[in-house]
């Protein structure tokens, strides 16, 4: 079945009717499995940086964040979870490869009891086992990740991409790993751009405080 072409405004409405009744994975799969976002209208939440891919916030609420991720050639994210929430990602243009991972175990389980996040991270014996790596094309099948698959690594090939992401909850922070040390640390998120307008760059740690490392997630 072909995919019925919208506006990012129209979508983000759909979107948003989602709240009046039981947030699903498969409910808001099927939506976004049935459209196609009209790249005129994403325009405005398109940025690229050199270094990093980036976040750009299109739309946020207590329920939904929306946003695009521009990748250049060979950035790649982190291994990382996804704060106990869902996630839908549309391959906009371009192809991304992913990655998924199962939890195998680590030396402080206990770390998971805590309430408003998935884990408090902090492991330094951490042990993921890779559970498939395929290819997200732009104008493919939407991918998810939800409570059973929440560990995994998104990668661009050798062209610009861009891919549209939906979360629910919104998510400010994740669990990252760091695979050759087997550690596992909480990174916090931030935002390229929010509302088509770029964020200011954070300020340099002043130079007489060595040892402070900021780290800020695109």
């Amino acid at each position: 079945m072909a995919k019925r072409l919208i506006s990012i405004d129209d979508f983000i409405a759909r979107i948003r009717s989602f709240e009046q009744g039981i947030i699903t994975r498969d409910g808001v799969l099927d939506f976004c499995d049935s459209v196609q976002v009209s790249d005129s209208s994403l325009e405005p939440y398109v940025f690229f940086d050199q270094k990093f891919y980036t976040r750009n916030m299109i739309y946020r609420d207590d329920l939904f964040e929306v946003m695009t991720i521009c990748w250049q050639p060979g950035q790649k994210t982190a291994v990382h979870t996804h704060n106990g929430q869902l996630c839908w990602m549309i391959p906009q243009r371009g192809n991304l490869g992913v990655v998924d991972y199962k939890w195998l175990g680590c030396d402080h389980p206990e770390n998971q009891n805590v309430v408003g996040i998935d884990c408090l991270a902090g492991s330094d014996h951490t042990k993921l086992e890779v559970v498939r790596e395929i290819e997200a094309c732009a104008g493919g099948t939407v991918l998810t990740a939800d409570k059973l698959q929440t560990i995994h690594r998104l990668y661009n090939f050798d062209e610009p991409a861009v891919s549209i992401h939906i979360y629910s909850r919104p998510i400010d922070s994740c669990v990252a790993f760091d695979m050759e040390k087997q550690h596992c640390y909480r990174r916090q998120l931030a935002y390229f751009s929010k509302l088509g307008i770029v964020e200011p760059k954070p300020e340099p740690a002043p130079a007489h405080v060595s040892n402070l490392v900021t780290i800020a997630a695109r």
